[in-house]
């Protein structure tokens, strides 16, 4: 997998803007993954400026504004490129005087050179067309000694769906995500070290396959990259990859495997 491909940001910033509102209500994986990520990091190094990168409704940024309630932390930066997700996210935090807003590209940070302690990011790198671009903005604007703590999809991610998919037509459908080693990678071209990688893999259940795409599409998942149909998917595509689901339905319920990788690196 190419560590460049072609995402519509665009289409990307409508998306997660038009599923601000209704996002709370479907994303317990987004944060079940924060809690595990946050949990994976001593908060004692969460010091001085820390970028919350792809905050969506600020749900990370208030579990670490409590975590580093005890520590020297002098400023949360939420920033997400979709600015409903932002005004979400300050509608929850206005008692929080630490915090500041910023509607932003990750793959170019508008941050000044060696100005942050701390980048945290809960499953954003996969709407990143540019992992190359992504890791090296991150780099530099840490500070020496600065962290980079991130949670992103593995490869097995709704490895189900991509199957059935494939049983339909030749188009992608379903986003690709880095593996390991293809993380390690990108990480060490940037000037990374000391990285860290852990997986969790979790299977989430659903009465049907399109409840399913449906929570997808809640969450503003349902842009992918280059390789997908241009064109509206026919009855006929849709119905067959939904034939070819059901194989995997166990006790009436359809499963979708989520595997979670939790990285930190150090500059």
């Amino acid at each position: 997998m190419s560590n460049v491909f072609y995402l519509d940001k665009v289409k990307i910033k409508k998306s997660f803007s038009a599923a601000s509102v209704t996002y709370d209500r479907v994303a317990q994986l987004q944060r079940s993954t924060g809690r595990a990520l946050l949990n994976s990091i001593d908060v004692k190094n969460c010091r001085g400026l820390v970028l919350d990168l792809g905050c969506g409704t600020g749900f990370l940024t208030a579990e670490l504004l409590e975590a580093a309630s005890q520590t020297n932390l002098k400023a949360i930066v939420a920033m997400d490129i979709a600015m409903p997700m932002l005004y979400q996210a300050r509608s929850k935090l206005t008692r929080h005087r630490k915090v500041y807003y910023l509607c932003g590209d990750a793959e170019k940070l508008p941050f000044v050179e060696k100005s942050a302690d701390c980048v945290i990011s809960n499953l954003a790198l996969q709407w990143c067309g540019n992992s190359e671009a992504f890791f090296a903005s991150i780099r530099r604007i840490l500070k020496p000694g600065g962290q980079l703590f991130f949670s992103t999809f593995g490869p097995q991610t709704l490895w189900e769906l991509k199957n059935a998919w494939a049983q339909a037509d030749d188009f992608h459908h379903v986003n690709e995500f880095y593996s390991h080693e293809q993380l390690q990678h990108f990480l060490h071209r940037a000037g990374f070290g000391a990285i860290q990688i852990s997986a969790n893999t979790c299977r989430q259940y659903y009465n049907s396959v399109l409840e399913l795409m449906q929570e997808l599409k809640f969450l503003g998942a349902h842009n992918i990259a280059a390789g997908r149909n241009r064109n509206l998917t026919g009855k006929k595509q849709l119905q067959t990859m939904v034939n070819a689901y059901e194989k995997y339905r166990s006790e009436s319920r359809v499963p979708a495997t989520f595997e979670t990788l939790l990285v930190s690196a150090r500059v």
